[in-house]
């Protein structure tokens, strides 16, 4: 891709995309560089909350609403790494700020303060991360296995898990039902 960076964009994965990891997927772009991008799976939900995690830490939330969020599988790569999306303007160790709306922390000063009651007020919390080398995702994209659209945070935190493929396709007038499993090429 010549027109520069993805970050902040979601991938949506076309129908026909077969690979387990990622079929029928919505992933945020936290970073895209000339060396690669990551991304966090939004819309599969682990069977775990985050109360399960609270106690991988040693914490625990008196907030059964904190307690009782869901856990997603952010990618396939370090799936015991967690990784929180939240609004912009909260600050960690390990913060990325991805662009105006959405940053992503990887360090455990997040999950402290989510557990306490004073974290983000909005956090999608996710074990792993999906990856591409150099290059890679840019050849997915020339092979029609993702469409990408710039991210609406209400998208990420407010949007249905169940609704969110079909709504980020929406995003850009498409009615993913209606795509065929083919790719063309004019």
């Amino acid at each position: 891709m010549t027109h520069g960076s993805l970050a902040g964009h979601v991938l949506i994965a076309m129908p026909a995309l077969a690979d387990p990891n990622f079929s029928r997927t919505v992933t945020y772009l936290c970073e895209h560089t000339e060396y690669g991008a990551l991304g966090v799976t939004v819309n599969r939900p682990l069977d775990m909350q985050l109360a399960e995690v609270l106690s991988q830490y040693g914490l625990a939330s008196d907030n059964a609403l904190i307690a009782g969020l869901p856990v997603y599988h952010g990618g396939p790569v370090q799936e015991d790494r967690g990784f929180v999306l939240h609004d912009a303007g909260c600050e960690y160790d390990a913060t990325l700020r991805v662009d105006g709306h959405v940053s992503v922390t990887a360090s455990r000063d997040i999950i402290e303060s989510i557990a306490a009651g004073s974290g983000p007020p909005r956090v999608l919390v996710a074990l792993g991360y999906a990856g591409w080398g150099p290059g890679q995702l840019e050849q997915e994209l020339a092979e029609n296995a993702w469409l990408h659209a710039p991210c609406e945070p209400d998208l990420l935190f407010a949007t249905p898990v169940a609704q969110r493929w079909h709504r980020a396709a929406e995003s850009l007038g498409v009615d993913i039902r209606l795509l065929g499993g083919g790719a063309g090429h004019a």
